[in-house]
């Protein structure tokens, strides 16, 4: 097995029962995608336009188009079959359950998940192309418009955005990785593969099972059957993102333990951890509209850090610098956001006053008139390339 050098104490920080599903994790490191990554190399030649114009053909099935795209790209979407294991009308429970719990998944999201997810070496990535800089706002907002579409009735069916979102989020991933292994600045013997299927596995974990649990803590509800609904929805979205399924969970149980493993598996967050978390807690009072400078330094300093420390617990976010805050100022940051939910739902509901849980979700989401863009970047750094 091979092992970055980041990796190379992480089994001796695992338990018995983990070492198994440890060995896996640090061989997906030096993985990325098997299917799609090849692919882009040989993609890499054909004028960019052409390549983003074939891309969207294959995703939107513009079949006239799609017919002078390269012989690899038309098998790629033609193997690109739905296995065996998905159950659409078993995905109706999730779907409800985010539906009625959408503010606080959101919330949970951003204070909790993401921050689970940056606190790894996944981190690095993003700092190095310097994506959540330039744009950290449209990247929270587009996190939230992939889960309104995979959430939605049918959201995953061949022809419905959310399949779409997914297998473009793959795309992204692929051409990222080709950009940063010819970049000169990723050291693959230390850090592994850029974006790799373990980080990918990792991150699925963290947006089903530790949605569930960070959001449930913020007063969502859920029963079992939406609880493993909601799993299934993000399991297959995955699949489509094509994480492989030899890192991918079975179950929320089976989610949480892969979580557990990565955690264990991963260096102590480093500088680009750090960064990157504390960008996207700075963000999130923009997501949600919020423009006045001190109106959000105070959100940010009063509400999301102390929630966000309640959630992921005060060793992580010590590690990643965040503000001290007093157990008292945690609890009273999370009865004031649990009162504020619930008192504003009580309004929309029993009054028919502002908007609903979904129209506040397509608020935070991005949604452009020009429709979906299957651009992709073309330099490594994002302030150098070209809008996508």
């Amino acid at each position: 097995m091979q092992c970055p050098a980041a990796y190379k104490d992480s089994l001796s920080r695992c338990s018995d029962d983990m070492k198994d599903a440890a060995e896996n994790y640090i061989e997906h490191t030096t993985i990325g995608d098997p299917e799609l990554d090849p692919i882009m190399e040989e993609l890499s030649s054909i004028p960019t336009n052409d390549l983003h114009r074939f891309i969207e053909a294959g995703i939107e099935q513009q079949d006239r188009v799609f017919r002078a795209a390269p012989r690899c790209l038309r098998d790629f979407f033609d193997n690109l079959e739905e296995p065996a294991w998905v159950d659409h009308k078993a995905f109706t429970p999730g779907v409800r359950a985010f539906q009625n719990n959408v503010v606080k998944v959101f919330a949970a999201f951003v204070a909790g998940v993401l921050i689970d997810g940056f606190s790894t070496r996944i981190s690095k990535s993003f700092v190095q192309t310097g994506r959540i800089f330039d744009n950290g706002v449209a990247r929270l907002q587009q996190n939230n418009r992939q889960q309104v579409e995979i959430f939605w009735p049918g959201g995953l069916l061949r022809e419905s955005d959310g399949w779409k979102l997914s297998v473009r989020i793959r795309f992204v991933h692929a051409r990222v990785r080709y950009l940063l292994a010819r970049s000169g600045e990723w050291d693959v013997g230390v850090h592994g593969t850029p974006i790799s299927a373990a980080h990918l596995g990792y991150s699925l974990a963290c947006f089903s099972a530790r949605t569930l649990k960070h959001s449930t803590t913020l007063g969502a509800r859920y029963t079992r059957e939406e609880r493993e609904s909601f799993c299934a929805v993000w399991r297959y979205a995955g699949y489509l993102m094509g994480i492989p399924e030899s890192i991918m969970y079975q179950g929320e149980q089976d989610a949480l333990k892969m979580y557990r493993v990565g955690m264990a598996c991963e260096p102590e967050p480093d500088e680009d951890a750090i960064v990157m978390s504390n960008a996207l807690i700075n963000s999130a009072p923009l997501v949600a509209g919020i423009t006045d400078k001190i109106e959000r330094a105070e959100l940010v300093r009063n509400i999301i850090y102390p929630v966000s420390r309640l959630l992921i617990g005060n060793t992580m976010a010590n590690k990643l610098n965040f503000p001290k805050s007093s157990r008292f100022k945690m609890m009273r940051a999370f009865l004031e956001f649990r009162f504020d939910n619930a008192f504003t739902l009580f309004k929309e509901r029993i009054f028919r006053k502002g908007g609903s849980n979904l129209i506040t979700a397509f608020g935070a989401s991005l949604y452009s008139n020009a429709g979906t863009s299957y651009k992709l970047p073309d330099h490594v750094h994002a302030e150098r390339s070209s809008e996508w």
